[in-house]
């Protein structure tokens, strides 16, 4: 077969044009005229996802790149998620943010690893187990120390049997259910969950397990965090101390204790990963970034619940902890 000039020169654009395709996987587009456009998709409104967005927000307009966003909220539905997802896809966003793991997820099924649209997530508990590892993704990770809260609980509480509600529909609901689950038996207490497919099924399923347990331990689960208004309803009725890992939503409410994320700085850090990707790193460099600094965790105490329940918080945890709420009142120590 003779190949001719002009031949060799449309074969040496194909294989260009391949390559760039290939190569541009996991970073973002040259932005447009305008900036560059970030599509955001909240699972929901919760305290604790809002802060993530607005510390992501808070974060990127520090950094001089002209950023415009599509701020969307799929209500805890999934298939709304999935919907947004195509949306993004549609608008051709430079970067595509999933905050909290399904929504997460229905990006990275829109924007596969061949996608020149990198995915970001933001308070995702265990990236590998819901599947948001590839060169296209990158994130930042809520993984609490389960076993750390739970022991502090039982440490407090003296309680032989631990509660759980979580959500069985959400991989991040079931994975730290079985964290809770072998941390309990770790240290040696029962463990009794109920679990929830949405919101609404919260209360109920508090009430369900109420007398079986002696205080109840509350994950970052976003369908049971949404409802923690609920929970902590039951447990107050019932006499029984609460414990949420999501210090953000117990304000107002009269749960013993939070122990958890600053979820403001988990969107500080989901900042940073964006800036880096509209910048022109690859997202699969990056990957997943696990916060440590224990100055990023919050300690609070409901001491006027503390009091009511019968228990005492030693000094050197008051001393530790970054609110106090006493009369009534929240008290910021550092």
């Amino acid at each position: 077969m003779k190949i001719t000039l002009r031949t060799l020169a449309l074969l040496l654009v194909i294989l260009l044009s391949t390559a760039s395709f290939a190569f541009a996987a996991g970073t973002a587009e040259k932005p447009a005229p305008s900036g560059y456009k970030v599509g955001v998709s909240k699972l929901l409104a919760h305290p604790a996802l809002d802060a993530a967005e607005k510390g992501m927000m808070d974060y990127l307009a520090t950094t001089g790149l002209k950023v415009t966003y599509d701020l969307q909220n799929a209500n805890g539905d999934i298939s709304t998620a999935s919907s947004i997802a195509q949306k993004f896809k549609s608008d051709k966003v430079n970067v595509a943010v999933g905050i909290a793991t399904p929504s997460a997820q229905a990006l990275a099924q829109v924007f596969p690893i061949t996608s020149s649209t990198p995915v970001v997530f933001s308070a995702v508990t265990d990236a590998t187990e819901a599947g948001l590892v590839a060169a296209n993704i990158a994130g930042v990770s809520d993984k609490n120390p389960v076993q750390e809260q739970i022991k502090l609980l039982v440490d407090l509480t003296g309680a032989k049997t631990i509660g759980n509600i979580y959500a069985s529909g959400e991989a991040n609901g079931v994975i730290l259910m079985e964290m809770a689950k072998a941390a309990c038996a770790e240290l040696g207490v029962g463990f009794v969950s109920a679990a929830i497919s949405n919101s609404s099924e919260v209360k109920m399923a508090t009430q369900a397990i109420i007398d079986r347990v002696d205080a109840i331990y509350i994950a970052t689960d976003n369908a049971v965090i949404s409802a923690l208004a609920s929970v902590d309803d039951v447990t107050t009725k019932a006499g029984k101390p609460l414990m949420s890992a999501d210090p953000s939503g117990i304000d107002g409410l009269n749960a013993m204790i939070a122990w958890g994320f600053d979820y403001y700085s988990i969107g500080l850090e989901t900042g940073k990963v964006v800036e880096k990707l509209l910048k022109g790193e690859k997202a699969g460099s990056i990957g997943t970034v696990y916060i440590t600094d224990p100055t990023k965790f919050e300690l609070w105490f409901n001491l006027d619940t503390a009091m009511k329940l019968g228990y005492t918080i030693p000094q050197s945890l008051l001393d530790s902890a970054a609110v106090l709420i006493k009369d009534g009142k929240t008290i910021r120590q550092k």
